[in-house]
């Protein structure tokens, strides 16, 4: 009872000299809803299917977002985090358990005569022999482990939103690229029409300027215009190029690969129809949820938290249960004979007293690493808000430039057949006929960007939204 009273004795004592965490400023706060805009009240937007961009039906775009998902370095590399973070998940949750570690030693020593062991055994040199099992366990009664845990676990579960948020920006990139090919398919067959168109109006100019129905400047201008049209023709060229390149990289193939595709060298290729997007008419209610770069940045304050609950529990005492059960002898020949035997076990407490600071300075660290995690995670929720409101508004944008633009083509395809009749029945001339289509061309060439503005614009919205991400399929 006596030995009890003073080790509870002595355990007050620590506890009351401990090192001191001393005042803590509160962390810094995640921006709530309303204060971005989201109001509870808002209905969620559908959810996109994961596999989305098999919506636009098309075989060959499939097989190289496919080929792209499996074997991209980008990927590889998220990937290779993620198996890093669990392996440190696995490693915080042994720690919370007991250990248990085995000991075989043979030592040939000479001990002193002078010192602690008596003669004969002083002086001599021995054999010491030692075959012994010790077993511990950390009680993790201020909660270290636990928080450690769960910053393991916020950790791992970060890398795996990076993972997701990669294959999305991935799988986007390459169905951009896609449609940037077909805009250029289309663009480069209005282009090749233009060359011809303006090789007809320079034929048709030579022969008025030579019949003296036009002026020598009239013959000049219709000269250039036709190396320009040639020259729009071959940056279309440039430009196709260049896509089938990229799209080449992130499908992870050499540049040369997708020298078949459609374009430049193949047949004509259309952009395709939009995608049939069921958009909200205001910001979501439940957008920070479905986003996997925002849920990354969600478990990194989780992470930051565990790591600084963590360097709070320092500060309190370690309790750990020891025991070990073994042989002992002086040489190897009497290890195994009776009375060899040892045998132990016991509690220990460690409790820092006075570190300099140290155990203080590491517990601000922590903190700064919550407030740079939670101002992350609000930039992350800002930049996801500005976002989705400028697809939104981008959208709503085009599909009234795409009336207007509608609008204009349908009165220059109107004033293409009014000269096309007129020369028909004698009344104008082909020269007339000529200058309407080069205005039809040019709205054609307009409808064209607006409807893959319209395209780009919804892909990025589809990636802005989440691209099917589903927080809770990985948890």
């Amino acid at each position: 009872m006596r030995l009890g009273a003073a080790l509870a004795v002595t355990a007050l004592a620590l506890l009351l000299g401990c090192a001191s965490p001393g005042i803590q400023r509160p962390p810094a706060q995640p921006l709530a809803g309303k204060q971005l805009g989201i109001e509870p009240t808002a209905e969620p937007a559908s959810r996109l299917a994961a596999d989305w961009w098999r919506g636009f039906g098309d075989p060959a775009l499939d097989s190289l977002v496919e080929r792209a998902l499996a074997g991209h370095p980008s990927l590889q590399l998220a990937q290779a985090r993620l198996l890093k973070s669990q392996a440190g998940l696995d490693a915080a949750s042994a720690a919370s358990g007991p250990q248990l570690n085995g000991t075989l030693e043979a030592t040939r020593q000479r001990f002193s005569a002078n010192a602690q062991v008596p003669p004969p055994l002083g002086g001599s040199v021995r054999t010491l022999a030692t075959a012994q099992l010790d077993a511990s366990w950390e009680i993790d009664f201020f909660g270290r482990h636990r928080a450690a845990l769960d910053a393991a676990l916020g950790s791992a579960r970060a890398a795996q939103a990076d993972l997701a948020a990669a294959r999305l920006l991935l799988a986007s990139s390459v169905v951009r690229s896609w449609v940037q090919l077909g805009r250029l398919g289309d663009q480069r067959g209005l282009a090749q029409r233009a060359v011809q168109q303006r090789t007809e109006l320079l034929a048709l100019l030579r022969q008025r300027e030579q019949a003296g129905l036009d002026t020598r400047l009239d013959l000049l201008q219709g000269e250039a215009a036709l190396p320009e049209a040639r020259q729009q023709l071959e940056q279309v060229d440039e430009q196709i190029t260049l896509v089938r390149h990229a799209l080449a990289a992130l499908s992870a193939q050499p540049p040369e690969a997708l020298a078949a595709l459609p374009g430049q060298k193949g047949p004509s290729w259309a952009l395709p129809l939009p995608l049939p997007l069921t958009l909200p008419a205001a910001l979501p209610a439940d957008l920070l949820g479905r986003r996997a770069d925002i849920a990354a940045a969600r478990w990194r304050v989780e992470a930051a938290s565990g790591e600084w609950q963590g360097a709070r529990a320092l500060f309190y005492p370690n309790i750990n249960l020891r025991a070990f059960v073994g042989l002992s002898s002086f040489g190897l020949d009497r290890l195994l004979r009776a009375g060899s035997e040892q045998v132990g076990v016991g509690p220990a407490l460690h409790l820092p007293l006075f570190d300099a600071g140290r155990l203080r300075a590491n517990l601000q660290a922590r903190a700064a690493e919550v407030d740079a995690a939670v101002a992350s995670y609000n930039t992350a929720v800002l930049e996801a808000v500005r976002e989705v409101a400028d697809q939104l508004g981008t959208l709503a944008s085009l599909a009234r430039q795409q009336q207007d633009q509608a609008l204009a083509q349908a009165a220059a395809e109107a004033v293409h057949e009014v000269a096309g009749q007129r020369f028909g029945a004698g009344l104008g001339n082909r020269l007339g006929v000529l200058n309407a289509e080069a205005a039809v061309l040019q709205q054609r060439r307009l409808a064209v960007e607006l409807r893959a503005r319209l395209l780009d614009t919804q892909l990025l919205l589809i990636r802005t939204l989440g691209g099917g991400y589903d927080a809770g399929a990985g948890s």
